[in-house]
């Protein structure tokens, strides 16, 4: 027997220990949680090298996986304070992300369940995005919204059950993330974009009236416009040879990119009526969103579930979060398990689970 059918024949534990991979981008990361209880977390990034070609190259990302794929694991079992035969599943990220990196980690995955003879969990990366609020706030129960924000989506999720959503609205073209580090580039700020333009934004003013992105019903978004503005601003002052802020910049591209981003998650949990909003997303790392996404949660009268910075940005235990979900439901992979360079979110409107 298979270690599968063992899996679907054994019975459920009340808190399966789940060891989570990621290796989507230039982080690789392993965790182990204990139900909803983070046990430990171990992150070795290759930022600083892909920070010498101004952004993430995938085949440096791979060969950094490989290099560093086996001490993450290692270390996160040790720190947790088990061994590899305590483990109930393999959690990793099959998508999206860049392929390479993913082989990596799915390729270890696949033989570390195998001969453990536990099972593997295929996660996908968003829905890990989604899940860390459960670490975050282990009484956290659907329903609620989600505002996801990240370098390649931007959404407001309706989370009906542990396993089933709604995408009430999703960005029309560029995501928040990816306007984040274009916005950087113009500015001549380094790789990672995002942390740059808050950091430069602290010395600033949001002075400049850019605009507020798409403002049609409903809770879609479009940087398009707002990015389009901040590379025509810089143009036009440096050709006319004018003077200007790179700080004010910053923080006005901030304010209205953040801005909206809070407003209509709150306002999408309050036409749901929900009680708890929660936020993941390498954006929500940011302290000027945190900090506005509190405000209105306040406001509102809605319970915020924020996880900390380090677990809105890849990581792995948002993935064993996601993988205690699909434990739960049985929904095991094979070893045909492919990586996936794109998943789609799902169409609005329609429940995806």
């Amino acid at each position: 027997m298979r270690y599968r059918e063992r899996a679907l024949c054994a019975p459920q534990k009340e808190e399966p220990v789940i060891l989570g991979i990621e290796s989507s981008c230039d982080e690789t990361a392993a965790a182990v949680i204990r139900g909803r209880r983070l046990l430990s977390s171990v992150i070795l990034s290759s930022a600083a090298e892909q920070a010498k070609y101004g952004g993430v190259v995938p085949e440096i990302a791979s060969r950094a996986h490989t290099d560093a794929i086996g001490e993450a694991v290692e270390r996160a079992v040790a720190e947790a304070g088990l061994t590899p035969a305590s483990l109930d599943a393999v959690a990793v990220t099959y998508g999206a992300g860049l392929l390479g990196a993913l082989l990596v980690g799915l390729s270890f995955a696949k033989s570390y369940a195998f001969a453990l003879g536990i099972p593997l969990i295929g996660a996908d990366h968003i829905r890990g995005h989604m899940a860390a609020a459960y670490l975050a706030d282990p009484a956290l129960e659907p329903p609620f919204v989600t505002l996801l924000a990240s370098g390649g989506h931007t959404a407001v999720i309706y989370t009906e059950s542990y396993t089933r959503f709604e995408v009430l609205g999703s960005t029309r073209d560029d995501a928040a993330g990816e306007a984040f580090d274009k916005a950087a580039r113009v500015l001549g700020l380094p790789y990672p974009g995002g942390p740059n333009i808050e950091k430069l934004a602290r010395e600033g003013e949001a002075c400049i009236p850019f605009p507020k992105m798409f403002s049609g019903n409903g809770y879609d978004f479009s940087y398009s416009g707002l990015k389009t503005a901040v590379i025509n601003y810089c143009h036009t002052k440096e050709q006319k040879g004018e003077a200007y802020s790179r700080a004010d910049v910053a923080a006005s591209f901030q304010s209205a990119a953040c801005g909206v981003l809070a407003e209509r998650a709150v306002a999408a949990a309050k036409a749901k009526g929900v009680s708890a909003l929660s936020a993941g997303g390498g954006v929500v790392a940011n302290g000027f969103l945190r900090g506005l996404l509190q405000e209105k949660c306040a406001e509102a009268g809605l319970r915020l579930v924020l996880p900390e910075k380090k677990y809105c940005t890849d990581n792995a235990a948002m993935i064993a979060a996601e993988g205690l979900l699909q434990y739960r439901a049985r929904n095991f992979a094979d070893l045909t398990l492919n990586a996936c360079a794109h998943i789609p979110l799902g169409k609005k409107g329609k429940i995806v689970g």
